[in-house]
């Protein structure tokens, strides 16, 4: 069994796919727009929709992220809920978390405690919560 979580970008999949591709070093797996789509969306496409993301699939290390524009309705909300990415260096923490950061807000400078010699959290520029850790 896995659990991956699934995104809902309201319209701004695209946009944020491209971001982790750069931010993170993710990669597509899958992408299909509304309109590309071989059997009719249930309930029709959402106006305006026809050309954004029915569904991504985007791979950030051995994790699988998927990731859809819903609705499309431009207000994405990712509440109670962050991602945790795990390295290995410190290195890879300044890294990540200086990317995630770029147009998105240190929730908690990256910095040492007693459980990880560097660990941080960062809401994206899409709302998106995420928390780096250096494995101890």
């Amino acid at each position: 069994m896995q659990v991956q979580p699934y995104l809902y970008f309201d319209g701004r999949c695209e946009e944020a796919v491209e971001f982790y591709k750069k931010a993170i070093g993710a990669t597509v797996d899958f992408m299909m727009r509304f309109q590309e789509s071989p059997e009719p969306h249930p309930g029709g496409i959402p106006a305006g929709c026809e050309n954004k993301m029915m569904h991504a699939s985007l791979r950030i290390g051995e994790t699988v992220v998927m990731a859809s524009d819903g609705y499309c309705k431009g207000k994405p909300t990712f509440s109670g809920i962050s991602l945790a990415i795990k390295v290995s260096t410190e290195a890879d923490a300044e890294r990540l978390f200086t990317g995630l950061t770029d147009g998105g807000k240190a929730t908690m400078p990256l910095t040492k405690t007693f459980y990880s010699p560097r660990f941080g959290m960062v809401t994206d520029r899409f709302g998106v919560s995420w928390m780096i850790i250096v494995q101890a």
